[in-house]
């Protein structure tokens, strides 16, 4: 917004690392750890023609973002920690996974490494991102100037070091589940999710049938036959 100087958000980690702009720890008051639940809203929906389907990529989601402020030090221990904790949810959903590391070339300028986990989803056939964690160092909070130490006249600037991991992006979890947990005649639902819907089902229904033209990636007339042709008593 032009006249009030505000902007969307493309992730939590922004207005997170914004609140301790120009702030000075103390030692003993790192790490900092944040749980940030927001609306994120992305420019793209759709990365040329991919993923333009349904609501895998779309211009504004919910997302739980893991943020970090720590000591340089024990930054890579953070970092392992965090997609631990990603690996921990996503086992608790019994969704298949591996967790890749992201080549140099791929990285942005902010992080000094960057692991995805990307989870299975069985109709596209392909593994697919859930989850981003980086280490950025201090290439963010010497920007913002997020510091930490005793404060003295002659002493050397020591910058924090900061951490962000996606915990979960709702749409992409939901699409990953339900490819992963549907059957012929509906969706076994996950032990952890049943005590949130009512009744705690431990299977839903389909309700309708699935329209015969569908399918979730573009293919060839043989591809889409044969997906019809498994799908045809699936309902929706």
């Amino acid at each position: 917004d032009k006249d009030t100087d505000k902007y969307l958000i493309a992730t939590s980690e922004q207005p997170l690392s914004a609140l301790h702009s120009e702030e000075w720890f103390q030692e003993t008051d790192l790490p900092v750890k944040y749980a940030g639940y927001s609306t994120c809203y992305r420019k793209e929906a759709g990365s040329h023609g991919k993923d333009a389907w349904g609501i895998f990529r779309v211009h504004q989601f919910e997302k739980i973002e893991q943020f970090v402020l720590t000591k340089p030090e024990k930054s890579w221990e953070a970092f392992d920690e965090m997609i631990a904790t990603s690996e921990e949810f996503y086992k608790s959903l019994g969704l298949p996974y591996q967790v890749v590391s992201i080549v140099s070339g791929a990285l942005n300028n902010a992080a000094a490494k960057k692991y995805d986990l990307e989870a299975w989803f069985p109709f596209q056939g392909e593994y697919k991102e859930l989850v981003s964690c980086s280490n950025c160092t201090d290439y963010q909070t010497r920007e913002l100037e997020i510091r930490f130490g005793a404060k003295k006249a002659d002493s050397k600037k020591a910058y924090v070091h900061a951490l962000n991991a996606t915990l979960c992006a709702t749409e992409r979890t939901l699409c990953c589940i339900l490819e992963n947990y549907q059957t012929e005649d509906g969706f076994n639902v996950p032990e952890p999710l049943r005590k949130y819907i009512p009744g705690a089902p431990a299977f839903l229904p389909f309700t309708r049938e699935l329209p015969k033209d569908t399918t979730s990636a573009k293919k060839g007339k043989g591809a889409v036959a044969g997906a019809a042709k498994q799908l045809k008593d699936l309902k929706v």
